[in-house]
C-alpha cells in the first residue's frame, strides 16, 4: 500500500552529493514543506507534500504534526555491541592515569570482555544485542554494523555470529555482521600470531561460509594485537575466500591504514594516529576512512584527523565504536557533533559521514539518501532548521524513526 508521509518543514535528502572530499552546507538540497511517498518499504518520490497529495489523491496519508526536519536514517558502520558484562574497572584505571596498552598488558582490556562474553549463552547475547540495537534505533540509527571478536575460539566466535544473526530477526534495525576473530591472540591459544590466524582461516572461516553468518572480515593491527605483515597475509587469504575486508587501523601507531589500502579493504577504521602520508594514501584510494570519536572520548585521545582527511579528498564516515572498553557511550549523534566542533566539520560533512558515506563503508547502496528506489529508512527531528540538530550537540533526538517496514518508534 502506498503511503504519503509529511509535511516536514525541511527534508534533507542528501542527494547529488559527492562520495569523497570536503563539502559545504550550500551543497545541501533542501525540500521545504516536503513529503515522502513510500510503498512496500521503498521510496517512490520525495517532493512538495501538497503536490504529492494532489497527484496521489487516494493515497494513505500519515500526517506529521508540528515542525520537523527529515533526514535519512543514520548508519553506524563500526560497533562491537554483541558482548556481555562491562569494563568499568578498566575505565576507572584509565581516568586514574593508566593507558589502554598498559591495562591490556596487565591482563585486562579486551580479554576481560572475552571472559565475560564466553560465560554468556547465545540467548543472553542475543537479548543484550537486541536491547542495544533498539536503543540505537530509537536515536535514529537504522543500520548497525556488529562485530564478533569477544569469543576468540571457533565455538565462541560462532556463538557471537549466531547471536547477531538471531538478533537481526528481533529488531527493526538492519544489522550487518562482521567477523573480528582477529581481535587479539587469545591467551588460551598455544601458538604464534600467524598460527592463530591460520587457525581462523582454516577452521573458522569455512564454517562461517557454510552457515552464511557474514561476508565481512576485520583485523586489529596494533602492538597489542596483530602485526602488519601477519595481517596482510590473513586479509589476502580472506579475500580469496570471497570475504569483504576491513581493518582496525592506526589507533595508537600508524601501519594499519597502509595494509588496508594495499589489501583493498572496504574501510580503514580509527585513524587517530594517521599522519600526512597515511592521509594521502587513504585519500587516493577507494578505502573509506572511518573515524570513531567515541573511542577518542573514552580513551582521552585526540580525534582522527577528519578535517585533513576530507581536505585531502578522502571518503569520511563517522561511527561509534560502541564497545564495553574504549567506547561505552554509544551515542552516535553526540559523538559526531562534538568531533565536528573540534575538527571543524560542517553539517553537510557530518550528515554525509553518518549516512551515504557510512553506507559505502559497508558496501550498501540502497540507503543513506532519500530518493526514489531507496529504502524508507528515515528520522524526523522536532525543529525547523537542520542546523539545530548539531547545535544541540546530540541532546536533540529524533521524535520519529521509520525503517523500511514503515513502522515508526
Amino acid at each position: 500500500m502506498k503511503k504519503l508521509i509529511g509535511p516536514f518543514t525541511q527534508i534533507i535528502p542528501l542527494t547529488g552529493m559527492p562520495l569523497k572530499g570536503a563539502l559545504k552546507d550550500e551543497q545541501l538540497h533542501i525540500v521545504p514543506q516536503g513529503g515522502v511517498l513510500v510503498e512496500d518499504g521503498l521510496i517512490l518520490a520525495v517532493g512538495d507534500f501538497e503536490e504529492l497529495r494532489k497527484v496521489h489523491p487516494q493515497v494513505q496519508v500519515e500526517e506529521i504534526e508540528g515542525e520537523h526536519v527529515l533526514l535519512p536514517g543514520f548508519i553506524d558502520c563500526h560497533t562491537h555491541i554483541c558482548f556481555a558484562g562491562n569494563r568499568a574497572k578498566d575505565y576507572a584505571l584509565r581516568i586514574a592515569g593508566k593507558t589502554y596498552l598498559e591495562i591490556a598488558k596487565a591482563g585486562r582490556g579486551i580479554w576481560d570482555t572475552v571472559t565475560q562474553t564466553r560465560a554468556a549463552d547465545e540467548a543472553t547475547l542475543t537479548q543484550l544485542l537486541v536491547q542495544r540495537a533498539s536503543r540505537h534505533l530509537s536515536e535514529g540509527i537504522t543500520t548497525i554494523e556488529v562485530k564478533s571478536g569477544y569469543g576468540l575460539s571457533l565455538e565462541e566466535e560462532l556463538k557471537q555470529l549466531r547471536a547477531i544473526k538471531a538478533a537481526s530477526t528481533q529488531t527493526k534495525a538492519h544489522l550487518v555482521s562482521t567477523c573480528l576473530a582477529a581481535h587479539m591472540v587469545p591467551k588460551d591459544f598455544k601458538g604464534s600470531q600467524q598460527e592463530y590466524l591460520d587457525y581462523v582461516v582454516n577452521e573458522l572461516l569455512p564454517l562461517i561460509k557454510k552457515e552464511n553468518l557474514t561476508n565481512r572480515i576485520d583485523i586489529f593491527i596494533e602492538e597489542s594485537a596483530f602485526s602488519a605483515d601477519n595481517a596482510m597475509v590473513y586479509l589476502n587469504k580472506a579475500k580469496r575466500m570471497d570475504f569483504d575486508i576491513t581493518v582496525h587501523a592506526d589507533q595508537f601507531t600508524p601501519a594499519g591504514s597502509v595494509v588496508a589500502v594495499v589489501a583493498g579493504a572496504v574501510s580503514a577504521d580509527h585513524l587517530e594516529a594517521s599522519g600526512e602520508g597515511e592521509i594521502r594514501l587513504l585519500a587516493n584510494s577507494n578505502t573509506v576512512a572511518v573515524t570513531l570519536p567515541g573511542a577518542s572520548l573514552g580513551l582521552g585521545m585526540p580525534y582522527a584527523p577528519a578535517r585533513k582527511l576530507l581536505n585531502a579528498g578522502a571518503c569520511l564516515a563517522i561511527a561509534t565504536d560502541w564497545n564495553p572498553g574504549s567506547a561505552p557511550m554509544g551515542d552516535l549523534l553526540m559523538q559526531a557533533a562534538v568531533m565536528s566542533a573540534a575538527e571543524k566539520l560542517c553539517a553537510a560533512e557530518v550528515f554525509a559521514g553518518l549516512t551515504y558515506r557510512a553506507a559505502t563503508a559497508l558496501k550498501i547502496n540502497n540507503r543513506g539518501i532519500l530518493a526514489q528506489g531507496m529504502l524508507a529508512d528515515m528520522q524526523a527531528y522536532p525543529c525547523t532548521d537542520y542546523r539545530e540538530i548539531l547545535y544541540y550537540q546530540g541532546k536533540m533526538k529524533p521524535s520519529k524513526v521509520w525503517t523500511a517496514d514503515l513502522n515508526d518508534f
